[in-house]
């Protein structure tokens, strides 16, 4: 399994679309292996399903997403944890244990000026 986390400074990146970079963890019987911050480079929005994809991504944890990185990323096989905040780390260690605190239903409406994404602002577009 290998997870990914939009990534910051060690804390979860607030919106999938604008993250410079993941950290991927590699996890072999529910314990993390191997972890790697990758940047992005210049994906965007819609290159980033694909992004992971190559990196054999099968997890996603994030803070804010649109509509249609969501349907990438389901289109990709990939399991989306969205809306959650805080360490990086803790949140794959929450995950693996089942109790990792995320919103299913969060969605970013973005491209419409001031928008909300999760627990934050994204300010202007």
């Amino acid at each position: 399994m290998k997870i990914a986390v939009t990534y910051d400074n060690g804390e979860i990146f607030g919106h999938f679309g604008h993250t410079q970079q993941f950290k991927i963890y590699t996890v072999e019987q529910n314990q993390v292996v191997f972890s790697e911050v990758v940047p992005t480079g210049d994906s965007g929005h819609g290159a980033l399903a694909g992004f992971l994809k190559e990196h054999d991504v099968d997890t996603l944890i994030c803070g804010g997403i649109g509509g249609g990185a969501r349907t990438a990323l389901a289109q990709a096989g990939i399991q989306l944890y969205p809306g959650a905040s805080g360490s990086a780390d803790q949140a794959v260690q929450a995950l693996l244990a089942g109790a990792l605190q995320y919103d299913p239903n969060t969605v970013c409406a973005h491209h419409e000026g001031n928008h909300s994404c999760g627990n934050h602002s994204c300010g202007n577009h």
